[in-house]
C-alpha cells in the first residue's frame, strides 16, 4: 500500500472510538480503529489498528490533508526510523493516559 484515499463516510463512530475505511491502491477497502493521531516534525500521522489483524499491529500513515478533510490522504511511511520515533511517541501518549 502507497497511497491510500478515505472513503468519504466513516464506518461508525462511536463515544470515544473513531472507525475508518480506507481504499489501498489495488481498490480494497480496509477497515480501521483509528487509535490516536500524532503530530511529529511538523507532519501529522494516524496511528491505526486493521480490524481483520488478529496480532495487534498498528498501522502508522501519514495524513496529508486535503481541501475537505473528509478527503484527507493517508500515504505510507518509508522511512523506518521516522515510523519507530513515531511509535514511541504514541507509546509515550498511551502512558500518561
Amino acid at each position: 500500500m502507497s497511497d491510500i484515499n478515505k472513503e468519504p463516510e466513516e464506518l461508525e463512530e462511536e463515544e470515544n472510538e473513531n472507525y475508518i475505511t480506507l481504499t489501498d491502491d489495488d481498490g480494497n477497502d480496509i477497515s480501521f480503529e483509528v487509535l490516536d493521531t500524532i503530530e511529529y516534525k511538523d507532519r501529522l500521522f494516524a496511528v491505526l489498528l486493521p480490524f481483520e489483524d488478529e496480532d495487534d499491529e498498528v498501522v502508522i500513515l501519514e495524513i496529508i490533508p486535503g481541501e475537505d478533510p473528509e478527503m484527507d490522504d493517508f500515504v505510507t511511511v518509508d522511512d523506518e526510523d521516522l515510523l519507530n520515533e513515531v511509535f514511541e511517541e504514541f507509546q509515550k501518549r498511551a502512558d500518561e493516559e
